[in-house]
C-alpha cells in the first residue's frame, strides 16, 4: 500500500530549527545596523538643514581622494556609494546564495511563493511610478526607484515598536528583501551603466573566474581573496558597470555549504566577519552622505505635486503594499498553499506595507536615475517621505496584531528545560503549529 503523501508545512508556519537559527542570527545584525542607519539618516537631515549645510555639501562632493592613475579619484559621496556599499551587496549576494542552496529558494515549490511576491512587489511599484509620472508629464527615468525594500530599516522600525513578530514572518520579509536586492542590482547593471570599457570589464571577468577557481579548489586565506576582490571591484568600476555589481558577483561565487569537518563555509565566515562592518559602518556612512536633502515647506510640497517624487511616494506606499500582498495571495491560491491558521491575511498585508520602506537601494538608484541634480534631490526627499509613510502605516497594522505575535513568539522561543533548543521543536510531532 502506497504511503500517504507528506503534508506540506503551512505558509508562514514554524521554520525548521536550522533555518530559524540562521535567520535569527542574520536578522539580529540587521536590526542593530538598522538602528544605526536610522541615526545616520537623522544626522544627515539635521546637518543638511543646519547652518553648517555648506560644510556637509563640501565634505560630500568636493573632498576627493584615491589613486587618479587608476581612475579612482573619487569624492567621499562616491566612495560611500561605489565603495562601501559594495560590502552591502557582497553580503546580499552571500545571503541570496544561501537562500538558493539551503534556504527558502532551494526548491521550486518553496521558492515560487516568495519569488512571485517579490517580483510583484517590484513590478507594481514601477508601474505605479510610470503611470503617475506619465499622467503628470514627468520623466519615466525613475521607474526603478520604488522597487527595493530596505530590510535593515524595516527591522529597525520593528525594534523601535518593540514587536514580537514570529520568525516565519521575519524570514518571509528577509526573503522578499533578498530577491529585491537581486532585482535592484540587475536593474543597476543593465539600465544604469556608463560608457563601457571592455578591456576593464574583461579584466573584472577574469578576476571573477580566478575567484571561482580559488573557491572550487578550496584555497583558503584572506590574503588571496582581499587583494583579488579589490582588483575586481576597481576593474568593474572602470569598466562602466556600477561597482556594487562586483560585490554581488563575489557573494554568489562564495561557497555556502560546509565540507566535512568545516565549522563554517567560506560564505558563512565572510558574512560573519563583514556583516557587522556592512550593517554598522558601510550602510550608515552611505546614508549619512545620501540622505542629506534640504527640507522646506516648498520642497515637501513638491514631493506631492511634482510627478517624479509623487510617483516614488505612491510606488513605495501603495505599489509595494498592493504588489506584494496581491502577488502572495494569488501565488498561494495557485500553489494551494495553506496559510498558518494562527495568522491571517491581514498579517501578510502588514508585512507588505512594511516592505514599502525602501531606503538604501532606493537612494542609490535615485542618484543614478536622474541626471538633473534638482530632480535627484526631489527623488531622495520622496524616498524619505515614502519610507516614513510606509513605516507609519506598517506600525499601525503590526501593533494591532502584536498580542497574537507575542503569543506565537513566546511559543516558539520557550525553553523550559534550558537545553538551548526551543521546546516546540522537541515536543511537537511535526514542524507545524
Amino acid at each position: 500500500m502506497a504511503a500517504a503523501p507528506r503534508e506540506r508545512s503551512p505558509f508562514l508556519g514554524l521554520l525548521p530549527l536550522p533555518e530559524r537559527t540562521a535567520i535569527t542570527r542574520a536578522l539580529r545584525t540587521e536590526t542593530v545596523g538598522g538602528l544605526v542607519l536610522l541615526v545616520s539618516a537623522v544626522v544627515a537631515l539635521v546637518w543638511a538643514n543646519s547652518p553648517w549645510s555648506d560644510a556637509y555639501e563640501y565634505l560630500r562632493d568636493d573632498v576627493h581622494f584615491g589613486i587618479p592613475a587608476l581612475g579612482l579619484d573619487l569624492s567621499i559621496g562616491h566612495w560611500t556609494a561605489d565603495g562601501l556599499l559594495t560590502l552591502f551587496f557582497l553580503i546580499a549576494g552571500i545571503e541570496l546564495k544561501r537562500e538558493l542552496v539551503v534556504g527558502e529558494l532551494r526548491t521550486p515549490a518553496t521558492a515560487a511563493l516568495p519569488v512571485i511576491a517579490a517580483v510583484s512587489g517590484m513590478v507594481v511599484p514601477a508601474a505605479v511610478y510610470a503611470a503617475t509620472a506619465s499622467a503628470g508629464g514627468g520623466s519615466a527615468d525613475g521607474w526603478a526607484v520604488p522597487m527595493a525594500t530596505d530590510i535593515a530599516f524595516a527591522l529597525a522600525v520593528l525594534a523601535v515598536l518593540s514587536t514580537h513578530l514570529p520568525a516565519a514572518l521575519r524570514a518571509f520579509l528577509l526573503t522578499l528583501a533578498v530577491v529585491d536586492d537581486l532585482g535592484g542590482i540587475l536593474v543597476i547593471a543593465v539600465f544604469f551603466t556608463s560608457d563601457l570599457n571592455f578591456p576593464a570589464l574583461g579584466g573584472a571577468f577574469a578576476g571573477l573566474v580566478v575567484f571561482h577557481l580559488l573557491q572550487r579548489f578550496r584555497v583558503r586565506g584572506w590574503w588571496w581573496y582581499a587583494p583579488l576582490g579589490i582588483a575586481i571591484w576597481a576593474l568593474m568600476y572602470n569598466g562602466g558597470i556600477h561597482a556594487t555589481v562586483a560585490g554581488v558577483a563575489m557573494g554568489l561565487i562564495l561557497r555556502t555549504t560546509r565540507d566535512k569537518g568545516e565549522d563554517l563555509s567560506p560564505g558563512e565566515r565572510t558574512s560573519h566577519l563583514l556583516h557587522p562592518l556592512s550593517a554598522g559602518v558601510a550602510v550608515p556612512l552611505f546614508a549619512l552622505f545620501a540622505a542629506g536633502v534640504s527640507v522646506s515647506v516648498a520642497s515637501l510640497g513638491g514631493v506631492f505635486t511634482e510627478p517624479e517624487p509623487l510617483g516614488v511616494v505612491l510606488g513605495l506606499v501603495v505599489g509595494k503594499a498592493v504588489g506584494i500582498f496581491a502577488g502572495t495571495y494569488l501565488a498561494a491560491r495557485f500553489t494551494r498553499a495553506r496559510l498558518n491558521p494562527d495568522l491571517a491575511w491581514a498579517d501578510v498585508f502588514a508585512l507588505s506595507a512594511l516592505a514599502g520602506i525602501g531606503f538604501t537601494v532606493a537612494l542609490l538608484i535615485g542618484d543614478l536615475a536622474f541626471s538633473d541634480p534638482a530632480t535627484a534631490e526631489a527623488a531622495k526627499a520622496a524616498v524619505l517621505v515614502g519610507s516614513l509613510t510606509a513605516a507609519g502605516l506598517a506600525a499601525i497594522l503590526v501593533k494591532r496584531r502584536n498580542r497574537i505575535y507575542r503569543r506565537l513568539y513566546e511559543e516558539e522561543t520557550r525553553d523550559d528545560d534550558h537545553d538551548g533548543i526551543p521546546d516546540i521543536y522537541q515536543y511537537s510531532s511535526s514542524t507545524e503549529r
